[in-house]
């Protein structure tokens, strides 16, 4: 079957900027099949039609039109697009996705990208783009591209981005049958911080000499993110959580939050997981000036001009404890929790800013007081970033991995 590049868009209101968008890729030799998501009539004719969507949608064209709710039609159609991205998935039509707009063409082809799998090109020429973008990326691989003026017609600067949109997306599509050698191997996901660095880049090495791939997560709530719902997919074998430094913004307000589902899929999935308390003596703002007024008086440490790092204070590591602990206790058989006393980062150990002997020992005994007896703990004296903890990490996950391809 002929995949095609699914485009998604208005046609009520984008037209012309669609068909010329078309027309660049069906001229670089791209088939294209086009899902009509405005909800006003047009003379342009759609592979898939805004009544179809609509109806995917759970809500009839007619009655969008009739209730003239901006919100609603929002949502209808990014509901309905998904649905039919979902259904071409499944018919492996899909080659590519691409869409363009404002907040709401960027909502709903967002919404509907995220129903193809995760190595699928998905490329949205935006005006939000160069703002906060995780909203309508997640933890997909979607490509966003600002689109610097309004998409409002086509003019000598609109048709020059969106065309380098279309032949990026062309290039995509037409090199996917470029062969690259890669052994293919099993893989281990691990969650890292700039402050651990060093133990993640030793357990890295470690494990690769072992013949795993590990995928580094970088720990600032996408990345989080984006390793749940990869070890929900069923990608990884094994989890080396080093950093779970982002239950800490999710506690108190930082920019990294990785939400309540954190720390739950490998539980889910009954997969090996070893987990170590990595940069939680720190929650993440950004500049000095966004952090809230009602932590004037805390310990900061400026990490660069856009990132202002806050330490956690003794009741915060208390609380850290519990929760981590509630979450490890989902699958006490299958996990091990390793606690460096001398040290959770870069910054926490001795002359470093946030150096914290009360804070590491809150955290500490709340994690031994609430962790499940089948949990193992593993207490090693020094910092997260000497070699020893790495090596104690890798150690304990390869025996996890051991016993289960035992059992």
């Amino acid at each position: 079957m002929n995949k095609k590049v699914v485009i998604i868009g208005s046609l009520d209101t984008k037209e012309a900027e669609f068909r010329y968008v078309e027309s660049i890729l069906t001229s670089s030799g791209v088939s294209t099949l086009l899902i009509n998501t405005g909800i006003y009539e047009t003379t342009c004719e759609a592979d898939i039609t805004n009544e179809e969507v609509a109806a995917a949608g759970g809500v009839t064209l007619e009655e969008l039109r009739k209730k003239q709710d901006r919100g609603l039609a929002v949502a209808t159609m990014a509901k309905g697009a998904a649905v039919q991205v979902q259904k071409l998935v499944g018919q492996n039509e899909v080659a590519a996705i691409f869409g363009m707009g404002g907040t709401a063409g960027t909502t709903v082809a967002a919404t509907a990208m995220k129903e193809a799998p995760i190595g699928v090109p998905k490329l949205i020429v935006s005006t939000v783009a160069s703002g906060n973008t995780r909203p309508y990326v997640g933890e997909k691989d979607i490509m966003m591209m600002y689109s610097v003026v309004d998409i409002a017609g086509i003019n000598s600067l609109s048709a020059q981005i969106l065309k380098n949109g279309a032949n990026a997306l062309a290039g995509m599509v037409q090199g996917a049958d470029i062969k690259v050698d890669v052994e293919k191997k099993p893989m281990i996901a691990a969650t890292m911080f700039g402050v651990t660095t060093p133990c993640v880049t030793k357990a890295r090495e470690r494990l690769e000499e072992e013949g795993y791939d590990v995928l580094v997560f970088h720990a600032t709530g996408t990345g989080g993110d984006a390793m749940e719902a990869l070890i929900q997919d069923g990608y990884i074998e094994a989890v080396a959580d080093i950093t779970t430094t982002e239950f800490a913004d999710q506690l108190v307000g930082g920019v990294f939050s990785a939400g309540d589902q954190r720390l739950e899929s490998a539980a889910a999935k009954k997969i090996p997981q070893v987990i170590s308390v990595g940069a939680l003596d720190m929650v993440n703002f950004g500049p000095r000036d966004s952090v809230p007024e009602q932590f004037k008086d805390r310990i900061f440490y400026q990490h660069n001009p856009t990132t202002t790092l806050m330490r956690t204070t003794v009741e915060e590591n208390s609380q850290l404890g519990e929760i981590i602990a509630r979450k490890i206790n989902q699958a006490p058989k299958t996990s091990v929790v390793v606690f460096p006393k001398g040290g959770v980062s870069l910054l926490d150990r001795d002359g470093q800013p946030f150096e914290g002997v009360l804070e590491r020992e809150a955290l500490y005994a709340s994690l031994k007081e609430n962790l499940h007896p089948d949990v193992q703990f593993i207490e090693v004296e020094e910092d997260i970033n000497e070699p020893t903890v790495a090596n104690v990490i890798v150690d304990h996950l390869l025996h996890l991995m051991k016993k289960e391809v035992q059992a």
